[in-house]
C-alpha cells in the first residue's frame, strides 16, 4: 500500500482547469446546448396542458400570457380535432429540437471529454518517464498502471458527464420551479420543501462512502499488481509448479476485493431505496394536494397535468445530485492517487550542468551508499583509467551492481557519502541525460521490447540501417542464431523476449548497448547466460571492437575478468583487494578460492588456446 496522499480542494480544482485548457469551448457549447435540450423538453407538458384544457373548453385564463398572443385558443377550443393535430405537430418539432441540441451536446462532450483526458495521460507518461530510478523501484508496475488507467477514467467521467450532469440539473431546478411556481404557488412550495430533504440525505451519503471507494482503489491495485506479476513471471510459474498457489493468491485478493464492492453495493442500496421512498412520498403529496386545488378550482385539469409532469422531471434531477456526489469521493480518491505520480519529485540537473566529458579517468572517492537503514557501500575508493578494461568480481549482495548504477546516477550520492569522478568532474555536475547516453550499460536480465529483432538492436540508433545492425550482432556473437529464424531479423520478439532463449536476450542487449558507441560501457554479469566458449568469442569480439573505450566488467566467472587491467574484488560493500589477475592469484583472499574453485580442465583448455577478455 502507497503512503496516503491528499490533494487540497484548490490543488484539486487547479487540476481540473489546467487539464481544461484547449478544450473548454467544447464543454460551454455542450452546456448550451444541454440547457437548450432541457428548455425545449420543458414546453412539452405546456403543449399538453393547452391540449387537455382547450379540448375540455377550460378557463382560457389557463394558458400562460406570453403564449396567447401566438395561440388561437379560442379557435382550439371551437375546434378541438384540429387541437390535436396541432398539438401533435408542436410536440414532434420540440421532439426533433431536443434531439438536434442533444446531438450537438454529446458530439462536443465526446470532443472535451477525449481532449481532456488526453492531455491528463500525455502529462502522466511524461512525468513518470522524468521520474529516478528508486522511485519506480518502490513502486508496483501494477498500481501505477491503474492509477494510469482506472483512475484517470474515473476522473474523466465525474469532469466529463458529472459535471456537465451537475450545471444541467442546476438549471432544470431553476427553471422548472419557475415554470411551477407561475402555475401554482402552493403546490411549488410543496415540491420546494422536498429538494433540501434530499440534498441532505446525499450529503450524509457522500460522507460515509468516500473511505469506502478509496479502499476499493488501492485492493483493485493490488489486484492488478498480483495479476500483472503472474503474467510477466509465467516461466517461473510454470518451472516451479506454482500455479495452484498463484490461483489462491489471486483468489484471496479478488475476494477482499468483491467483498469491499458488495460493501460499497450495500451503501448504494440503501442510498437508492431511500431515495425512492422520498421521491414517491413527495409525488403522492403532489398528487393529493393537486387534486384538492384542482377540484377547488386553484387549477385546470391540463395544469395539473403538466404539474405533475414537471414534478416527476423534476425528481430525477434532484436524485441524481446524490450520484454526482458518489461520484465526486470516487474522483476525488482518484485525483489524490493520479496527483501522488504528478507531485512526485522529477530528476533534475544542477542550473550549470555540462556535457559529457570526451575523455577521462573515473574515480570513486570514499563512497559509502545504503538503502534506507542498511549501507551496501562502505567507504569505496578506486580509479579506472580511461580506456582500460576494469572488471569487478564479489559475492552477491556485494554491491557490484550498484556501484554502476551509481556512476550511470540511477541512485543519486548524498552529501557525506563521498564522490564519483569522471576526467576530474562530479558526476553531479553532468547534464543526466547526455551521461546516460555516453555510458552503455548491459544488465544481466535485459528487457527487450514486443518488436523485431532489428528494432530492439537499432533502439539507439533509430536510423541505422540492417548492415549496422548486423555488425553490432556479430561483435555480441549473435548474428549467426538471429539468421535462423525464419524471419531474421524481423522475428518479433515476444513480451520480455520470451521469443528468445537467456543467452540469446544478453547478446541482443549486448548489439543493443554496442550501437551506441558509448566511451564508457558496462557490462553487469550480462554473459551470464551463455556457455564459456560463447563468452571466450563475445570478450575476443569486444576487445577488438572496443578500442579506446573504457570497460567496466561484471561477473562471477573468473575467465570473463582474468585478461582485465585491473580487477576489483568486493567482501560484504567494502575493498577487499585490487590488482591484476596474475597480482591476485598470487596471494591468498576471496579471488584467489573462487579462482582455484572455477578452474575446471574445460576452463584451464580454454585459457590455453588463447582465450581473453
Amino acid at each position: 500500500m502507497q503512503p496516503q496522499f491528499k490533494l487540497s480542494r484548490q490543488q484539486k480544482v487547479r487540476m481540473i482547469l489546467r487539464y481544461l485548457k484547449g478544450c473548454m469551448k467544447f464543454f460551454i457549447a455542450a452546456l448550451v446546448c444541454a440547457c437548450l435540450t432541457m428548455a425545449f423538453h420543458s414546453l412539452t407538458p405546456q403543449v399538453i396542458r393547452i391540449t387537455v384544457d382547450t379540448v375540455l373548453k377550460s378557463d382560457a385564463s389557463a394558458v400562460p400570457k406570453i403564449l396567447e398572443s401566438i395561440l388561437p385558443v379560442k379557435f382550439l377550443q371551437e375546434n378541438p380535432g384540429q387541437a390535436l393535430w396541432i398539438a401533435a405537430g408542436a410536440v414532434l418539432v420540440l421532439a426533433l429540437l431536443r434531439g438536434l441540441f442533444n446531438y450537438g451536446q454529446r458530439i462536443n462532450l465526446s470532443k472535451g471529454s477525449e481532449g481532456f483526458v488526453k492531455h491528463i495521460r500525455d502529462d502522466l507518461f511524461r512525468h513518470i518517464q522524468h521520474l529516478s530510478y528508486d522511485w519506480h523501484t518502490a513502486h508496483s508496475t501494477g498500481d501505477m498502471i491503474q492509477r494510469c488507467t482506472s483512475d484517470v477514467d474515473v476522473i474523466r467521467n465525474f469532469v466529463c458527464n458529472q459535471l456537465v450532469e451537475v450545471v444541467r440539473t442546476v438549471f432544470v431546478i431553476i427553471l422548472y420551479l419557475s415554470i411551477m411556481f407561475t402555475m401554482n404557488g402552493k403546490l411549488a412550495l410543496v415540491a420546494l420543501l422536498f429538494i433540501p430533504i434530499v440534498g441532505l440525505s446525499s450529503g450524509i451519503f457522500y460522507k460515509n462512502i468516500s473511505s469506502r471507494f478509496q479502499a476499493a482503489d488501492e485492493a483493485e491495485g493490488d489486484l492488478t499488481t498480483c495479476a500483472q506479476e503472474n503474467l510477466t513471471g509465467v516461466r517461473v510459474v510454470r518451472a516451479f509448479g506454482r500455479e495452484q498457489y498463484e490461483v489462491e493468491r489471486f483468489a484471496q485478493k479478488n475476494n477482499y476485493f468483491s467483498n469491499l464492492w458488495i460493501r460499497l453495493g450495500k451503501l448504494l442500496a440503501v442510498y437508492w431505496a431511500s431515495g425512492t421512498l422520498l421521491t414517491s412520498l413527495q409525488t403522492m403529496v403532489i398528487i393529493l394536494v393537486g387534486v384538492v386545488e384542482t377540484v377547488n378550482g386553484g387549477m385546470t385539469l391540463g395544469a395539473f397535468i403538466a404539474f405533475v409532469t414537471y414534478n416527476e422531471a423534476l425528481a430525477w434531477p434532484v436524485r441524481s445530485l446524490g450520484r454526482v456526489l458518489s461520484e465526486m469521493s470516487k474522483a476525488g480518491v482518484s485525483m489524490d492517487r493520479v496527483g501522488y505520480i504528478l507531485h512526485a519529485p522529477e530528476e533534475t540537473d544542477q542550473k550549470d550542468a555540462m556535457p559529457f566529458p570526451v575523455a577521462g579517468d573515473i574515480v570513486f572517492d570514499h563512497v559509502t551508499f545504503g538503502y534506507e537503514e542498511q549501507n551496501v557501500l562502505e567507504d569505496v575508493s578506486f580509479t579506472i583509467p580511461e580506456g582500460s578494461t576494469f572488471a569487478i568480481l564479489g559475492g552477491t549482495g556485494s554491491g557490484k551492481s550498484t556501484l554502476v548504477h551509481l556512476l550511470d546516477r540511477l541512485y543519486e550520492l548524498k552529501p557525506n557519502q563521498g564522490i564519483i569522478t569522471i576526467g576530474g568532474t562530479d558526476i553531479r555536475k553532468f547534464q543526466r541525460s547526455h551521461l546516460r547516453k555516453n555510458i552503455g550499460l548491459v544488465l544481466q536480465e535485459p528487457f527487450l521490447f514486443s518488436q523485431t529483432i532489428q528494432e530492439n538492436i537499432s533502439a539507439m540508433r533509430p536510423d541505422a540501417d540492417l548492415t549496422q545492425v548486423r555488425e553490432a550482432a556479430s561483435i555480441a556473437c549473435v548474428d549467426d542464431a538471429i539468421q535462423e529464424f525464419p524471419l531474421g531479423y524481423d522475428t518479433i520478439v515476444g513480451e520480455r523476449g520470451v521469443t528468445l532463449s537467456g543467452g540469446q536476450k544478453q547478446r541482443v542487449a549486448i548489439a543493443r548497448t554496442l550501437m551506441g558507441k558509448a566511451p564508457v560501457m558496462i557490462f553487469d554479469d550480462s554473459l551470464s547466460a551463455v556457455d564459456a566458449e560463447t563468452d571466450t568469442k563475445i570478450r575476443q569480439a569486444l576487445h577488438g571492437s572496443l578500442g579506446k573505450t573504457t570497460t567496466i566488467l561484471i561477473s562471477h566467472r573468473i575467465t570473463t575478468l582474468m585478461q582485465a587491467d585491473q580487477i576489483l574484488v568486493l567482501d560484504h560493500g567494502r575493498v577487499a583487494a585490487i590488482g591484476t589477475h596474475a597480482q591476485l592469484i598470487e596471494k591468498p583472499g576471496i579471488y584467489k578460492e573462487i579462482y582455484d574453485i572455477q578452474m575446471s580442465s574445460d576452463d584451464r583448455t580454454l585459457i590455453a588456446k588463447g582465450g581473453m577478455a
